[in-house]
């Protein structure tokens, strides 16, 4: 889906020096290995038997080693700096402190090499060294959910979104934590020489072609660590106390004694995300709990998370996790053996009362008059109701499934947040 904020020209010619089957990667001290490592072994692995076109690696040191890594493992990297004048495409995978600057002489090669044409990829933190370099200014990008807040802290002028599991902004790609590289990684590939040659190199690595939704699922209820000493983290852990109560974003704004501009922007800055999608989500990840936890109802569910109703529950999780409340339940209780299954948690709070009307409509899967979770108002009345056509699969019938490809959660392929290139 290209991102409809203004964006950089994505359409540079790459200088003639550069090779498009040339990928660096580029490597610092301190860097985790795993994630170093991804982008190692899809572009530097030769997989022509299986139909995976091959490129050509050049791994770079970013700065004098050896290169310390996890473990305590030296790594020596066979080219400097100046090979990356080579490359069509240039990824660093991780950077080693999320607060600390890197090295100016990479920072300037990873210019240079936008500058002409090459196509630039951060990894997880490796979004911190892009952002650096003033690559992402302007544009869309994700990193690791838990340094998503520290992102947009540090660099506002990019637009952080860390609900994704990557963002293909055209010529500058980052990434969600760890994994999230390979989905990365696979994209490119997908991109350069189609469908059959990722799905090819997926077998080959044993993992999912695509993965659908996006950092959702994996998000936590822990402060984010920028927002800790600041005044509205009071506001932000009363919130995740009364979440199970039908509040919405003017509520929190009310109680930080700002207006509704001044808190989207207070909040948006510590966070990197709007309010009302930050308390949307919220809201389904204690869903998540509770469908994990105990034998509530759907209807119950939605009460005890402070959604309006049951169709408004449904609509959000599906949007968010790809999958119906019920799919959700049926699934992660085939995984887990009845004996492993916790105990039931308390949740406090009232369930608000569900009306005849209201139940007979998200049984027969018609549109509801409810609001959004948050009640938010103007512009926030966009959020759509899920009609039938949105609604997941019967857990019980045949090809029924958590992470099935095709779901309407999404307007693009699962997990991404992508720019066409030109």
């Amino acid at each position: 889906m290209s991102h409809d904020s203004a964006a950089p020209e994505t359409s540079r010619k790459l200088s003639g020096r550069r090779r498009r089957e040339i990928v660096a990667v580029l490597l610092f001290s301190g860097g985790p290995i795993f994630e170093s490592s991804i982008p190692l072994s899809v572009f530097g692995v030769d997989r022509q038997d299986a139909g995976v076109p091959r490129y050509r690696l050049l791994v770079c040191g970013g700065e004098d080693g050896p290169l310390r890594t996890t473990g305590g493992l030296e790594l020596t990297a066979p080219y400097g700096l100046e090979a990356i004048a080579r490359a069509g495409t240039v990824v660093v995978p991780a950077w080693r402190s999320i607060t600390a600057p890197p090295p100016q002489s990479a920072l300037d090669a990873l210019r240079r090499a936008h500058e002409e044409g090459a196509r630039i990829v951060g990894l997880c933190t490796g979004a911190f060294v892009l952002a650096a370099a003033g690559l992402l200014d302007g544009r869309p990008a994700t990193t690791h959910w838990m340094y998503a807040p520290t992102l947009a802290k540090r660099y506002p002028s990019v637009h952080v979104d860390p609900r994704e599991l990557f963002v293909d902004d055209g010529d500058v790609l980052t990434s969600a934590g760890t994994a999230a590289g390979i989905d990365l990684c696979l994209h490119i590939v997908r991109s350069d020489h189609g469908t059959e040659a990722a799905g090819a190199l997926a077998r080959r690595l044993v993992v999912p072609p695509r993965r659908s939704g996006g950092q959702e699922r994996y998000l936590d209820r822990s402060l984010p660590e920028e927002i800790g000493a600041d005044p509205l983290a009071e506001v932000v852990s009363w919130a995740l106390e009364h979440l199970h109560e039908q509040f919405d974003v003017e509520t929190l704004a009310a109680r930080a004694y700002m207006s509704r501009r001044t808190f989207d922007r207070r909040f948006r800055s510590l966070t990197g995300s709007a309010p009302l999608q930050w308390l949307i989500t919220q809201r389904v990840l204690q869903a998540q709990r509770l469908l994990e936890t105990s034998d509530y109802s759907v209807d119950e569910v939605a009460g005890r998370c402070g959604f309006r109703s049951p169709v408004a529950l449904r609509g959000h999780f599906r949007r968010q996790l790809g999958s119906s409340p019920a799919a959700y339940r049926a699934a992660y209780r085939a995984r887990r053996p009845q004996a492993e299954r916790p105990a039931p948690e308390p949740v406090e709070g009232p369930i608000p009362a569900q009306t005849r009307r209201t139940a007979a409509a998200s049984a027969h899967g018609m549109p509801s008059a409810s609001v959004p979770a948050d009640g938010a108002r103007g512009q926030d009345r966009g959020e759509r109701v899920p009609d039938r056509g949105d609604r997941a699969p019967d857990p019980d019938k045949p090809g029924s499934d958590l992470y099935a490809p095709g779901t309407p959660a999404r307007p693009t392929l699962p997990g991404q947040r992508e720019r066409p290139v030109g």
